[in-house]
């Protein structure tokens, strides 16, 4: 096969490269980190901020990696992350409002310093993955007030979320316009048969849309083909081999 046969009808991975992988992995490890510093490790909460934390991360890499062979499985996985990361972000919540310290509002300057680095980050190196360069949060992630690194974590699952709401949409709307993986194959199927068996093949009766050569499965006519609409089954416009307009029956 030539290299453009081998190539896949809808692209997969490269997560590495997506913004939303890479602020989902900087939130994993600093909530491994967080639970370690700050947490009592015989509590179950250790185990669920950071298995949220975890599948926040890899429901995004399993999503880009299905992708290949299941735009709905894409959007259900992205759809996870989206919901572990909410859970995570309510786990957060929880620890400042238990221990009666402060949320920073979206306003103040503490929580507009975290956003501005994320954009200066994204400005900088917009195609690099920021786990293979200095943490750019270090500065608050490693602070020794659990509140700081705690508020500054919901900041970055805010900005994580911003990432997946975009990109839940854009799934979304691709899979409206450019239909699912089996649709894609279903298209390059009838024009692969076209280019290699059917370069005479007419247009359709009804439709006027190109046919394709198909064998009845049920019948008088079973096993015997005839022409029948590549649009099926929305028009079900068939033709004889002969040219002639083929019948119910």
């Amino acid at each position: 096969m030539s290299e453009q046969e081998h190539k896949r009808l809808r692209p997969s991975g490269g997560y590495r490269k997506l913004r939303s992988f890479q602020t989902t992995t900087i939130i994993y490890d600093a909530t491994v980190s967080f639970c370690n510093r700050f947490i009592d490790k015989r509590s179950r909460t250790v185990d669920q901020m950071v298995q949220a934390a975890r599948s926040g991360r890899q429901n995004i890499a399993e999503g880009s990696r299905a992708a290949a062979t299941s735009s709905q499985t894409e959007l259900r996985l992205v759809n996870v992350a989206r919901a572990s990361l909410d859970e995570l972000l309510l786990d957060y919540e929880d620890f400042l409002r238990q221990r009666g310290k402060r949320q920073w509002d979206k306003d103040d300057p503490e929580a507009m310093a975290v956003r501005v680095k994320g954009r200066e980050q994204r400005a900088n190196q917009p195609d690099q993955p920021d786990q293979a360069e200095e943490n750019p949060y270090a500065h608050w992630l490693n602070h020794a007030d659990p509140v700081v690194v705690a508020n500054t974590v919901i900041c970055l699952i805010h900005q994580a979320n911003y990432l997946l709401d975009q990109q839940i949409t854009a799934l979304e709307r691709q899979f409206v316009t450019d239909g699912g993986y089996s649709e894609k194959l279903a298209v390059a199927r009838i024009e692969h048969r076209q280019e290699h068996h059917d370069r005479s093949a007419p247009s359709c009766p009804l439709c006027g849309k190109p046919m394709a050569l198909r064998t009845a499965r049920k019948g008088p006519n079973t096993g015997s083909q005839f022409w029948g609409c590549s649009n099926y089954p929305q028009c079900k416009g068939t033709q004889k081999l002969d040219g002639s307009v083929k019948s119910d029956g």
